[in-house]
Order: C-alpha cells, then sequence, then structure tokens
C-alpha cells in the first residue's frame, strides 16, 4: 500500500517511509520477519481466520511450521519457549482433571518433575511402568482414566529402547493418546507418527538448532491431537521469537549432515569404548549387541551421538573420569557441535524401578571434533579414573573395588510408583534441566 505523503512532517515519515515493505528480494537463508502488530489492508479483515497479531507467529515461525510437518509427517506443528515446554504443553492440552498418564520410567526427568507437581495439582494422576515392559502388562495397567501414555526412546540417560508401534497401537485400540520425546532423532532417526504416535516432540534446541545457544521446542501431530495441541497452544500463549525461530530453520538446512558425523562418530568411539577394561558396559542401541539394539535397528535409521558408559569401579571415583576431560565439556544439554559429558547416577536414582548405581554411569555426547582426540582424552580420562581407585583397586574376584554390576532395569516386581506410595511421593530436586 502506497501512502500519499504531500506536506507529512519529517517525524511522520520516518515512521511511514516511502518505500514499503513488499519488495523484499529472495535470499538463500531463511526469511526473517519480526513484529508484533499485523497491519490489515482493510475493515473487513478484523476477525478474520489468517494471522492478526504476532504472537501466533510470523512468517518466519510460518516456515519453520511447515517445515517441522514435512520433517515428521504432520499436519499441525506448535513451537514453544523451550523443549520441556513443548513435552509439558502438550500434556496440558491432551489432559483433564480426573485423568491418568502412563510414563516411561526412562522419561527426562523434568517431565518427571512436572507430572509429580503441576499434573497433580491439577488432579491429573500418575503412573509409572519399565521400559521392558511386555505389551500385555502395559495392556493391564491401562484403565478407564487412562488419557496418555508418554514415552522416550531411546530412553533418558540410559537408552532403553521402547517398542513404540506396539505401544501406539495398543493404545489406539483402547482409545489412548500416545506421545513421544523424539529429541534423539531430531525428526530425521526416527518417525514417530508413522509408527502411530498421536504427537511427536522435540527439545529444537538440541540438534535441530546446533549450535547450543538457542531454546525451542515443538510438538507436532496430526487428527484430533493436532487440534487439541493447536488450541491448547493458542488459549495459553504459548510464543517464540522470531530470531529464534529463524535460527531453527537455519539449523534445519544442516541437520541431515550434523546428525550423520556425530552418528558416526559416537558409534566409533562406543566401539573403542567396549574394549576397554576400565568401562563395564556401554549403552549405545546403534552399536550391534547391546542392549535394545534389535529394537533400535528395526525402528531407527540410525543413531545420534550420545553414549552412555558404566565405569568399572566405586562412584566416588568418577570426579577422576571427568575432572580429566577437556575437549569433553561437563555440562547439561547435548545436541550442538561440542562433546559433552554428565554423571547420571543421581538422576537414575530417581526413577520408580530399582536400578543398581554402584558404579559410575557417565553420559557421553560426542560432538563434531575429530574421533581420533576425543577417543584420545577419553583414554587418559579412564587412565585417571583407574588412577584414583590406588593400589587396592582389584578386589580377590578381579573386580575393581567397589562394583557391584551394571546398571539394569529390575522388572515388573518393583514397588508402586511415586504417585500411588506415599513414602515415593516426595519428590527430589531433579539434576539438570
Amino acid at each position: 500500500m502506497t501512502i500519499e505523503y504531500g506536506s507529512k512532517s519529517e517525524a511522520t515519515r520516518m515512521i511511514h517511509p516511502a518505500t514499503g515493505d513488499d519488495h523484499a528480494l529472495r535470499t538463500a537463508a531463511p526469511v526473517l520477519q519480526r513484529g508484533t502488530t499485523v497491519l490489515l489492508d482493510d475493515y473487513s479483515c478484523f476477525g478474520r481466520a489468517a494471522p492478526t497479531y504476532g504472537r501466533g507467529g510470523l512468517a518466519t515461525q510460518a516456515a519453520l511450521r511447515q517445515s517441522l510437518c514435512e520433517l515428521e509427517g504432520g499436519a499441525v506443528a506448535e513451537l514453544y519457549p523451550s523443549g520441556l515446554a513443548a513435552v509439558t504443553g502438550a500434556m496440558l492440552a491432551v489432559c483433564r482433571t480426573g485423568d491418568e498418564v502412563l510414563i516411561c520410567d526412562t522419561i527426562y526427568g523434568p517431565t518427571r518433575r512436572f507430572a509429580a507437581t503441576t499434573m497433580a495439582d491439577y488432579g491429573v494422576s500418575t503412573r509409572y511402568f519399565p521400559a521392558d515392559i511386555a505389551l500385555e502388562d502395559l495392556a493391564a495397567m491401562i484403565g478407564d482414566k487412562t488419557r496418555l501414555i508418554v514415552l522416550e526412546a531411546p530412553g533418558s540417560l540410559t537408552l532403553d529402547m521402547l517398542d513404540v508401534p506396539g505401544i501406539a497401537a495398543l493404545a489406539h485400540e483402547r482409545g489412548v493418546f500416545t506421545l513421544i520425546d523424539n529429541t534423539y532423532a531430531a525428526g530425521v532417526l526416527f518417525k514417530p507418527l508413522a509408527h502411530g504416535v498421536d504427537i511427536s516432540v522435540q527439545a529444537l534446541t538440541k540438534y535441530v538448532c546446533g549450535h547450543s545457544d538457542v531454546f525451542l521446542g515443538s510438538a507436532v501431530a496430526n487428527g484430533e491431537a493436532a487440534a487439541l495441541i493447536k488450541r491448547g497452544s493458542r488459549s495459553v500463549g504459548w510464543a517464540v521469537s522470531s530470531d529464534d525461530a529463524y535460527l531453527a530453520l537455519r539449523g534445519l538446512r544442516t541437520l541431515h549432515t550434523r546428525l550423520a558425523r556425530h552418528g558416526e562418530a559416537a558409534l566409533d568411539v562406543a566401539i573403542w569404548l567396549q574394549a576397554q577394561p576400565m568401562v563395564r558396559e556401554v549403552f549405545c542401541p546403534q552399536l550391534h549387541g547391546t542392549r535394545g539394539h534389535d529394537l533400535f535397528a528395526r525402528d531407527f535409521r540410525a543413531g545420534n551421538g550420545l553414549i552412555t558408559i558404566v565405569l568399572n569401579g566405586p562412584e566416588s571415583a568418577e570426579h577422576a573420569f571427568l575432572n580429566a576431560l577437556k575437549l569433553f565439556g561437563l555440562g547439561f544439554s547435548w545436541g550442538g557441535f561440542e562433546s559433552l559429558a554428565i554423571p547420571c547416577n543421581g538422576q537414575i536414582r530417581q526413577r520408580s524401578f530399582a536400578a543398581d548405581t554402584s558404579n559410575p554411569v557417565i553420559r557421553l555426547h560426542v560432538g563434531l571434533e575429530d574421533t581420533a582426540d576425543l577417543i584420545r582424552e577419553l583414554d587418559g580420562a579412564l587412565s585417571a579414573f583407574a588412577g584414583a581407585l590406588g593400589g587396592n583397586a582389584q578386589t580377590e574376584t578381579g573386580q575393581p573395588a567397589g562394583y557391584v554390576g551394571a546398571v539394569t532395569q529390575s522388572g515388573h516386581d518393583a514397588q508402586e510408583d511415586s504417585v500411588t506410595n506415599p513414602a515415593a511421593s516426595q519428590t527430589p530436586p531433579i539434576m539438570g534441566v
């Protein structure tokens, strides 16, 4: 629309420049459009369905939503200011007071905290099930009030695998929604919606954005679930900035290339770690022969950069391993260009199903550094760990002092979960974010 200026003042001309914004050139980079107020063409545009306010997103957010729908195979993509907000926002959109949620016990820790606090405050109950549950046992847990099953595969920290297609099919038979935290696969390595899951959630913070400088999340869905998350997002007022959406769009341009490099490097590191005497066990489902590999090979295209290891020695010596790392930064999150490491025992102990955590459990994210350099550093860290065990490190059995066994799921004979067991309802602080 052209404005006739005539004798308009200089101040007015600065607010309404003679050159409009409708002649933008086409560039290779994604579009970046900022703004709060959307200017309408005329009176008839009030009340129309098209965006009329910037909170719902402008051209940049619209482009990101479209790309995420194409990536995940969904009809609707909603954006959130973090990955956790995407999980909690989707759960709030689906559940009502009096509903029950069933959650895989290897879920991301802050999701557990949300279920035990906010969801409980809203009258939504929660029960947990182990990752290795048989489908018939999960079917027996589903009751009249069960509204949603929340999954994560591979699971947080210990990378346990689930039969996602089997669980999704079971849920549909019983009229229950399913939601999966699909951050591991980044929408590339596994396609939850194609396997029957209703809502696929991602922390775009990680691989999609890819540079450890953006908080962002998404939920993608089809059918009734899509309508629910769309309504929930608009009602609550979830919004993300155009700049953050732009960085996610930029990350999508190189996602497949970066993700392949992370996965290849992690597999090389995992194979090397498997041969080290100070490593008791390696959790890396893309690695042949490891726990969950058969399910992983059936459903996933490849792996990402995550590996978790159990060290052969007591937890009291884990500081020696971690403090010897320099290329591997000590910090939460993953999916950026850099390698990272964190201790996991504290978070694992907060699960409902007992696991042996007598040995140090360390999660590694293999970044884009040269793999030989990373292996060299890990070799030095393992030597530092062995040195911290001292001269009496070996027991009569030949195992390092303090060794009890690797981290394992206890099976199906565990006590009631934290929601139904009052003694366990005291929710401890969740390490990490």
